[in-house]
C-alpha cells in the first residue's frame, strides 16, 4: 500500500509557523494584510475565498474583501487594483481569475505590483519564477506541490521529475520550482509521444493535466511518488483528480488523494506569501 500524503498536516504545520511570524509583525507595529478581489460570485471562488479568510484568521493576517458585480466594467476595476497598490497596508493581493468574460484579464492582471502579486497573476512575477529571482511570488497551486513535498521529507536533488501539463498556472511553473530544487525535469502535454513510457521512469510524477484518468497503472513503477494536482467533478458531485487513485495507489510508493491533497495546502501557502510580503515590507 502507497503512503498516502495528505494536505491537512502540511497546512497545519504552516499555519502554526506563520502564526508566530505573524506576531512577530504585529509586535513591531505592522498588520499583515491580503486584499480579496472577487468579480461575480462563482461557487469556487466563494468557497476558496471563504477558506483563504478562515485561514488568515488562524495566522492573524487582516483581509480586505473588495467584491464587484460580474457586469463591473474595467476602469472599475482598475481603480480597485490601484487603490490595492497604493495602500501600504495592504501587503497582498489576490484576485479570483478568470474574470468575467468581458473584461481584458491579461492587461488588467499587469497593473498589480509584483511584490503585492501573492498569486502570480502578473508577467513580472512568472519572469521571478523562470529566473528564480525578483520580488514576486510563484502561483500558491504550484508552490503547495513543493511545500507538500518538503514536508514528507522528499529529497528532489538530482531526482527524475515528470509534469503531466504545462500551463502558466501549474505545469510550467511547478516544472521550474523543482528545477529550481535541483531535479531532473520531463515535461509532458497532449501532443507527447509514448507519454506512459516517459511517466514509468520518474521518480516524481506531477499530474496537471486537467482530466479526470488521465494516469492509469502504466505510467507507474514500485518507488514512484505521485502528486495529483487535478481536481474535477463527477457526474454524481463526487471530486476526482487526474490520476486514477484506485487503480494506481497500489502501484507507487507515495501518492497525493484528491480531495484533501495539494487542494488542502494552498491557502496556507497563499498565507505564507502575504506574510513574506509584510516581511519585505517592513524592513
Amino acid at each position: 500500500m502507497a503512503e498516502i500524503l495528505k494536505g491537512a498536516p502540511v497546512a497545519k504545520a504552516i499555519t502554526e509557523e506563520l502564526a508566530v511570524r505573524a506576531e512577530k509583525l504585529r509586535s513591531r507595529g505592522t498588520v499583515p494584510c491580503l486584499a480579496i478581489v472577487r468579480a461575480g460570485e462563482r461557487g469556487d471562488d466563494l468557497a476558496y475565498e471563504a477558506a483563504a479568510i478562515k485561514r488568515c484568521e488562524k495566522i492573524g493576517i487582516e483581509v480586505r474583501p473588495f467584491r464587484l458585480e460580474a457586469g463591473v466594467d474595467r476602469q472599475e476595476l482598475l481603480a480597485v487594483l490601484e487603490q490595492i497598490d497604493r495602500d501600504a497596508g495592504i501587503h497582498g493581493c489576490l484576485m479570483f481569475r478568470p474574470l468575467p468574460k468581458h473584461l481584458e484579464e491579461r492587461r488588467i492582471c499587469q497593473v498589480l505590483r509584483p511584490e503585492k502579486d501573492v498569486d502570480c497573476m502578473t508577467d513580472c512575477s512568472l519572469a521571478g519564477v523562470f529566473t528564480g529571482s525578483g520580488p514576486g511570488f510563484a502561483p500558491c497551486t504550484a508552490q503547495s506541490v513543493i511545500e507538500l513535498l518538503k514536508h514528507y521529507k522528499v529529497e528532489l536533488e538530482g531526482k527524475r521529475a515528470v509534469v503531466i501539463g504545462r500551463s502558466l498556472v501549474i505545469g510550467k511553473p511547478v516544472s521550474m520550482l523543482l528545477q529550481g530544487k535541483n531535479a531532473t525535469v520531463t515535461m509532458c502535454h497532449t501532443k507527447t509521444r509514448d507519454m506512459a513510457k516517459i511517466c514509468r521512469q520518474a521518480e516524481i510524477l506531477v499530474v496537471a493535466a486537467g482530466h479526470a484518468g488521465t494516469v492509469g497503472p502504466e505510467f507507474t513503477n514500485p518507488d514512484q511518488i505521485v502528486v495529483d494536482v487535478g481536481i474535477n467533478s463527477l457526474p454524481d458531485g463526487r471530486l476526482t483528480g487526474d490520476v486514477d487513485f484506485a487503480a494506481v495507489e497500489p502501484m507507487v510508493r507515495a501518492i497525493t488523494p484528491v480531495p484533501a491533497g495539494v487542494g488542502s495546502v494552498t491557502t496556507a501557502v497563499l498565507c505564507k506569501h502575504v506574510i513574506q510580503a509584510a516581511e519585505r515590507a517592513a524592513i
